[in-house]
């Protein structure tokens, strides 16, 4: 076993780093889309317009997914996490520009191309980082780290309403949106340590002291890396962590995306209600991944996720059946529950593997699948539901749920809980024992 790779406060300081990392990838996301209206306005764009720019984005973010592992084996996740995210910021820089400042359709899509790219990389990269962190820290963390990029999209939004509110053009907006995020991801992978298994340069990391560690083994060739990563692929067992998050996604896209006209629609609601039922849908799923890992922590993945996907098909049963008002919202509560933990638990998930460089090309290719339901399933949805109502639409998400239970066992641990390369006591960088164990009290 290896010691562990940074002492008690050096933990607590990466482990925050990854907040920070999803918070601001939230952020970018939510300050744009919030904007759009007034984009669509000063661009004389039309519904259809808007729907083949934002294309560009989503084509730009799977190239993202698809990149983000050769760029960690070249660069490391350090200066990868922090030039994606600047590539988001010149993305916003680029929408505000072409959405307000001097009104360009074409501009505005190549904006969200740097932006989806940036955001599409760095989400595979933040969370290998985050499943390094949650091993040697000792305890479950990923969900709370995606409840950061809810927290994200939370401030996102409602900065983005205020500047509305107070006219505040579209550019200025943006362009200190985009400062934040690049100086918050500058400053932020500080405190990230050098990993030489992660991509880090080998001298990096030995000039780090007690912030990394480095391995005797060089950096095997650029090539060579890409090729092993391609080579995940062939993993059934990674395929089916895949079902799991494409499952789970599915949810959650279907509900960001639908949930308030299948309760306007559907269920005869008031838009402000509908509305209304979307708010609790969220509330529900981001209080879910802030409690969820200690639950992960007692009883395992594969036991949580087929509770979370038998909680999610009652939820959506209620809600697409349900005819009084308080089954349609203890339904959405269940739905949101049940949809919350299935991504953070699958990138955990892929990325258990007892080879660390083997971690990116897994979480990359996991999240490929589960995006897939991001960007398909909306308009999939959308196509049901006007063949055959929005309510009778959503019985495809409940039967992917119910996949989702069934292939939980794929996301069985497979190096033992959280942190368990960690767990023999070491001498920190103060001569005291604690390691990875002591952070798992302090962090």
């Amino acid at each position: 076993m290896s010691a562990p790779t940074t002492t008690r406060k050096g933990l607590t300081a990466w482990r925050n780093a990854v907040f920070a990392i999803f918070f601001l990838s939230g952020l970018s996301l939510a300050s744009w889309v919030a904007r759009l209206p007034e984009m669509r306005d000063e661009t004389g764009l039309s519904t259809q317009g808007v729907g083949l720019v934002i294309l560009s984005g989503s084509i730009a973010s799977v190239l993202g997914l698809i990149a983000a592992p050769p760029l960690m084996a070249r660069f490391g996740a350090r200066i990868g996490m922090a030039g994606t995210l600047i590539s988001v910021s010149l993305g916003l820089v680029l929408i505000g520009v072409g959405g307000s400042l001097a009104p360009s359709v074409p501009l505005i899509a190549i904006g969200l191309a740097f932006a989806g790219f940036g955001n599409g990389a760095v989400d595979v990269m933040m969370n290998v980082e985050g499943a390094e962190a949650e091993r040697e820290i000792g305890r479950t963390v990923m969900p709370l780290m995606h409840a950061f990029f809810s927290f994200g999209t939370v401030a996102g939004a409602g900065i983005a309403a205020a500047a509305a509110a107070l006219d505040i053009a579209v550019f200025a907006h943006l362009g200190v949106i985009a400062a934040i995020i690049a100086v918050g991801a500058v400053v932020s992978v500080r405190f990230v340590p050098h990993r030489t298994e992660l991509g880090d340069p080998a001298d990096a990391a030995q000039s780090a002291g007690g912030a990394g560690r480095a391995d005797a083994a060089p950096r095997r060739p650029l090539g060579e890396r890409v090729r092993d990563g391609l080579r995940v692929w062939g993993d059934v067992q990674l395929l089916l962590i895949g079902v799991i998050m494409l499952g789970m996604s599915f949810a959650e896209g279907s509900a960001n995306d639908w949930l308030t006209l299948a309760a306007v629609d559907g269920h005869g609601l008031e838009p402000a209600a509908g509305a209304a039922v979307f708010t609790v849908f969220a509330v529900s799923m981001t209080t879910a991944r802030v409690l969820g890992g200690p639950l992960i922590d007692r009883f395992g993945r594969v036991l949580t996720l087929r509770v979370l996907a038998a909680t999610g098909v009652i939820g959506l049963s209620m809600f697409i059946f349900g005819s009084e008002l308080w089954v349609i919202i203890v339904g959405t509560v269940l739905w949101g529950v049940g949809a919350s933990m299935g991504f953070p638990v699958g990138m955990s998930a892929a990325a258990d593997v007892p080879d660390r460089a083997k971690a990116a090309a897994r979480v990359s290719a996991v999240a490929i699948i589960g995006y897939c339901a991001f960007l398909v399933g909306p308009p999939f949805i959308g196509f049901l539901g006007e063949q055959f109502g929005l309510l009778n639409a959503l019985l495809v998400v409940l039967a992917l749920m119910v996949v989702a239970g069934l292939a939980a066992p794929a996301a069985r641990e497979r190096t033992g809980k959280p942190g368990a390369t960690g767990v023999e006591e070491h001498p920190d960088a103060t001569g005291t024992s604690g390691g990875a164990s002591a952070a798992a009290s302090d962090a």
